[in-house]
């Protein structure tokens, strides 16, 4: 299969070079990271110990896969898409933290639009060197739930490529699920400054469960099926096979950039709105990250 990586950050070079052992895959994304993967080939590291020799470009526009993958933030995903209209794909998958991102791609795409999760930990080490810092698994599935020719053809694709992956007919609950974890999660740990773990025990897992609970009764309310305790077994169990692991929000808060807040806590909260449901840890942390981001902007 012939793949293009939208996104060629922690979890899209993890993705693109596991990808790359079986396919042909272009990696885009930013240099200096473009530049040496184009120079020497990506090396991956942590979890796994190869190296592959992927394409790699800073320009998205006109390009021609079976499948592109996309693993942008959340507030990239609209750039994302105008970008690849530009081009020609059987089918777009995306692997993005948070909720909305597939309805975006589908509104400006032709082609099908599928939703997945993955629960692989990545770091850009630096340009050209991603580590997995921690093996999971690929969920894909039709983002309306069901089945497709599509989406079974991508999860024999990402398998043919060493990639523990399933195909799903529940993405709907699956989606919320992923959310509710990030939610409990992302933002406690990036206002603590603390790892996954911190979320098990203690201050921090009071805020995190709660964040989840809330999550799965906003969920319940736009028809899909997911209750409390699920939700919160789902951020124990992320919680603790990534303890040691600094969460995507924690990692851009350290980098001074913009958070994913908005289409994690801050989309529990706006649809709560909608349905009269109170979340107000999540709309406590979701305006703690904006008053973070507001105060970083005044710096500049």
């Amino acid at each position: 299969m012939n793949v293009v990586v939208f996104g060629a950050g922690s979890l899209g070079s993890l993705v693109g070079g596991l990808l790359a052992r079986e396919h042909a895959v272009t990696l885009v994304g930013r240099d200096p990271h473009v530049a040496a993967v184009r120079e020497s080939g990506l090396r991956v590291g942590g979890r796994f110990d190869f190296e592959v020799s992927p394409d790699a470009t800073t320009d998205a526009t006109g390009l021609t896969a079976d499948l592109a993958v996309v693993t942008v933030k959340a507030f990239d995903t609209e750039t994302a898409a105008d970008a690849l209209s530009t081009g020609d794909y059987r089918a777009v998958l995306s692997l993005q933290n948070g909720m909305g991102n597939e309805a975006i791609l589908a509104e400006r795409l032709d082609w099908p639009v599928l939703a997945g999760t993955a629960s692989y930990g990545a770091v850009l080490r630096e340009p050209g060197v991603v580590d997995c810092t921690g093996e999971g698994e690929v969920v894909v599935g039709p983002r309306e739930g069901g089945t497709s020719a599509v989406a079974d053809d991508v999860g024999r694709a990402f398998r043919a490529a060493g990639i523990e992956t399933t195909v799903a007919d529940d993405m709907p609950r699956r989606l919320w699920r992923k959310l509710a974890v990030n939610a409990g999660i992302n933002a406690t740990t990036a206002l603590a400054r603390v790892e996954n773990g911190a979320v098990l025990d203690g201050a921090a897992r009071e805020i995190a469960m709660a964040a989840a609970r809330e999550t799965a009764r906003v969920a319940r309310a736009e028809g899909v099926e997911l209750g409390a305790e699920a939700a919160v077994e789902a951020v124990e169990r992320v919680a603790s096979d990534t303890a040691e692991n600094v969460s995507s929000m924690h990692q851009d808060v350290l980098a001074g950039g913009r958070t994913e807040i908005e289409a994690i806590n801050g989309h529990v909260a706006a649809r709560a709105d909608r349905h009269g449901v109170a979340v107000p840890t999540n709309r406590t942390l979701a305006n703690l990250v904006r008053a973070w981001e507001d105060g970083r902007d005044g710096d500049r």
